[in-house]
């Protein structure tokens, strides 16, 4: 059975989507079965993986509406253990579309149900926005994932995701659990970034990962290629850091794992 984590922050620009392209794909390369799950109608993960712009077939979208099965929806990537239910800009169409509809934040959770005996992990990549698409992923997620910009700000806002986090356990999802808080963007060569690394990991109301992903050029221009950053540069920092996170999540290895915090 898959677990299902959903990497969410209403927060943009905090590595949200790098991570669920180089999280999933790490684990595809440790032998894991993933499925990439692109809720932004950016559609950032699903280029950010290698899938096109103009891939045929239909998306997220389509399977959300009930024109489609999330089975008929999945795109093969070139990493074998990996593969991705994209997203396209229609996807924006949907809130409207589904809002006041009896159950549409459950919608993700039902279209997954019968695809989660066939991987290990399944990742949500939720858009920056407290929207009815991230409500959905925290409905049908067992943990959440939370990328935090080591930058002064650093916790600003995510009072808000950890009330939405707590009601949706109250009223949607009671096994919903903090997979842990994840530090990106890091540049240990600055004063700042040290001292935002100490207070996240004394203030974050749930685990943090040990792994802290870097400032790094390569994972910058990865997208830009259509590939994650272990096939465009596996000898990078990015690289190196996506593994290690990968082994984390594999073994719950994050101090206090999976909080209900």
């Amino acid at each position: 059975m898959a677990r299902i984590i959903a990497i969410a922050n209403q927060k943009g620009g905090v590595g949200k989507t790098t991570t669920a392209v180089n999280l999933s794909a790490s684990l595809a390369v440790a032998e894991k079965d993933t499925l990439l799950v692109d809720l932004d109608p950016q559609a950032n993960a699903t280029s950010g993986a290698g899938i096109p712009k103009d891939f045929g077939g239909p998306s997220i979208y389509e399977v959300l509406i009930g024109k489609a099965r999330a089975r008929d929806a999945i795109q093969k990537t070139a990493l074998q253990a990996l593969s991705v239910l994209p997203s396209k800009p229609d996807l924006i169409g949907a809130e409207v579309e589904l809002v006041g509809r009896s159950g549409s934040e459950s919608l993700l959770k039902h279209a997954l149900a019968d695809l989660v005996a066939e991987f290990d992990f399944i990742l949500l990549d939720c858009p920056p926005s407290l929207g009815l698409m991230t409500l959905n992923g925290l409905t049908a997620a067992h943990s959440v994932l939370i990328p935090i910009q080591c930058e002064y700000y650093a916790l600003e806002g995510l009072g808000r995701l950890l009330e939405t986090i707590r009601l949706v356990r109250m009223g949607l999802n009671r096994e919903l659990a903090i997979e842990g808080g994840l530090l990106t963007m890091y540049d240990g060569r600055l004063t700042l970034a040290r001292q935002v690394v100490e207070n996240v990991r004394r203030n974050f109301p749930g685990p943090v990962f040990s792994t802290v992903i870097p400032r790094s050029i390569r994972l910058s221009e990865a997208p830009s290629f259509g590939q994650p950053i272990l096939l465009y540069d596996i000898r990078s920092a990015g690289a190196e850091a996506y593994l290690s996170l990968a082994e984390e999540v594999i073994h719950g290895a994050a101090p206090g794992s999976r909080s209900g915090a």
